[in-house]
């Protein structure tokens, strides 16, 4: 393959993927999710928890939000395939890693990873190589986003059934997309099947954060501005369900990093939990 066809993750997949590992080597148990298959994927040099983006106390908040987030929504996936649903759909997929890390459930279910076409070519090679192999329950969608490609069409050619419901999950995209887009977005995930969910995150007005982490937050976003991909929108808990339910949604909540902490970091000695007023996330009916 040449190298526009299979390219690396962009940074900030890697990032999240060897955050979630570093909180399985350096956070001590119980762990919020137990997952390195992202840092075999990378396998990047063996001094990588030297990187500035990996200090361990500077990334503390961060990685609990990111594994926070992530096992919230897999535990909302074991929950919906309880009730029959057998739809998972991971836009902007990146290094997620729920297909080999819960084959359990996974076998239930039809797993669909919807990326760009490069790094999702560059993780199917990865996956092979590592001896994970692609089952046939775990259906990858390459969408040229940047060619204007339709994520629905994407679905579709992999399979996708619009007749039944699925639960779709968006996680650090909706700052990088403009406000209109969102609402397109959640337009298009409210006209799927009756009996749909669909849970995303979003960023809070970074005035809003806790002050502690509030450094940091400004720094991503001035690193990404930079890199080319600037974070475009911030929303309040109460803009964000008021944009769902005006996109068709039936029920829309707001799952916060406080709800996270009580649900996930309760009784934990070492302080370890998400930032208030950062990232929170969405999680809407149809």
């Amino acid at each position: 393959m040449s190298d526009k066809q299979n390219v690396a993750p962009e940074s900030s997949a890697a990032r999240v993927a060897l955050w979630r590992a570093l909180h399985v080597e350096i956070d001590p148990p119980p762990h919020v999710l137990e997952d390195r298959v992202g840092l075999q994927l990378l396998a990047p040099d063996a001094d990588w928890r030297r990187r500035g983006d990996m200090d361990s106390q500077f990334t503390r908040p961060f990685r609990a939000s990111i594994v926070a987030r992530a096992r919230f929504i897999e535990d909302s996936v074991v929950e919906q395939a309880k009730r029959g649903v057998n739809q998972y759909v991971i836009l902007g997929a990146g290094l997620d890693s729920f297909a080999q890390r819960r084959p359990d459930v996974a076998a239930r279910l039809t797993v669909f990873e919807v990326d760009q076409p490069g790094p999702q070519a560059w993780k199917r090679q990865r996956l092979i190589e590592l001896g994970f192999g692609i089952p046939d329950r775990l259906r990858f969608a390459p969408v040229d986003f940047e060619a204007g490609a339709s994520w629905r069409d994407g679905l579709a050619a992999a399979g996708f059934d619009e007749g039944k419901p699925a639960i779709v999950v968006s996680t650090g995209v909706s700052m990088y997309l403009t406000k209109e887009a969102n609402a397109a977005l959640l337009r298009q995930v409210a006209a799927l099947a009756p009996g749909s969910t669909f849970a995303m995150t979003f960023l809070l007005p970074l005035e809003l954060a806790d002050p502690d982490v509030r450094p940091g937050l400004e720094m991503a976003e001035k690193g990404a501005r930079a890199s080319g991909t600037p974070f475009l929108s911030f929303f309040t808990p109460p803009e964000i369900t008021a944009l769902a339910r005006d996109a068709g949604f039936n029920e829309a909540r707001h799952i916060s990093a406080a709800d996270l902490t009580q649900r996930y970091f309760a009784g934990r000695t070492d302080g370890l939990r998400p930032p208030l007023n950062a990232e929170d996330l969405l999680v809407a009916t149809t």
